[in-house]
Order: C-alpha cells, then structure tokens, then sequence
C-alpha cells in the first residue's frame, strides 16, 4: 500500500460456492484487502447495519473505526440525538478476521450465512471504503438506486453459471 493512499473498494464481483463451502474474493477486491493489510491475506466481514448483506473491507479500515466514532457521536449530539457509543463500538469492532488464499478462496463463517441471508452464490458491490457481500434474491428485493447493482449481479450470475465467468 502506498503510503497515505487509502484503500477503495469499486466494481463487482460474483461467486458461487465451491468445493469445500467456498466462496471466492474477486480479484480487484482481493487486491485491495491484501493491500489494506500490508500483504496479509484477512478478509474483515461483518453484518451491515441497516441491509440484510455482509461488509467486507482489510486490516487498515479498523485504524479509521475511533475517528468515525467521535463523529459520528459529534453529529448526533448536535442534532439532539441519543447515540450509544459502547453499541457502535461493539458492531464496529465485532468483525470476525477471515483468511483466503492466493486464489482469492475462504470460508464463509457459519453465522455469516444467516446474517446475510447466503446461500449459493455471493455478489460483490464496492463501496469505497469497504464493500458489500449480497445474495443475489437480497439484491434483487433494494429499490431506487440499486439498478446498475441488481443488473451487475444478474449478468455475472448468468456468466458464473453458464462456465463464461470466473467463480
């Protein structure tokens, strides 16, 4: 990683599941989280807050998570919100650490798959500074502003599953 250049996640990605119950980290994306964690290969994921899919994202986003507190605290406070802090903490902090090896390949935690509600097949979408990891039915049921996603999706999955695209 070059010194202060931040890590973003962009594109999408697919992939069915593999032999053994894998999933496979697409390139671009693995690039970066290897990047991100200095050469180590550590997949951080964990439940979105709000959507039913998982966040993935490297080792140096945890650096970011006490800046992103104080402000998110700070924009509560001014608009006279409660905020508890401990909570985000605890859902910031609470990612499980997930190696894969050079071919992008890893093992879904068990409780990944009812957290993002996975079966068969995962999508990949960038998000900057992490990404998201979606069953492609979950996708499919977002609404205004999710169509370049939902077609992404839909065209890799047809790929992946016709042999034309990489898993």
């Amino acid at each position: 990683m070059e010194a202060g250049k931040p890590i973003t996640y962009s594109g999408q990605g697919f992939s069915l599941i593999g032999e053994k119950g894998r999933f496979v980290l697409p390139p671009d994306f693995r690039k970066a989280v290897r990047d991100s964690g200095n050469g180590e290969r550590v997949l951080c994921l964990t439940k979105h807050s709000r959507w039913k899919c998982l966040v993935g994202f490297g080792l140096s986003r945890v650096a970011e998570f006490e800046a992103e507190l104080d402000r998110e605290e700070r924009y509560a406070l001014d608009r006279g919100q409660d905020y508890d802090r401990d909570m985000r903490s605890a859902q910031l902090y609470g990612f499980a650490k997930v190696p894969f090896d050079d071919s992008g390949r890893f093992i879904l935690p068990e409780r990944y798959f009812k957290l993002g509600n996975l079966t068969d097949a995962a999508f990949f979408q960038g998000g900057g500074k992490s990404f998201t990891i979606w069953n492609p039915d979950e996708l499919a049921r977002m609404g205004t502003g999710w169509e370049d996603a939902q077609e992404a999706c839909l065209d890799l999955a047809s790929q992946a599953r016709s042999g034309k695209g990489r898993k």
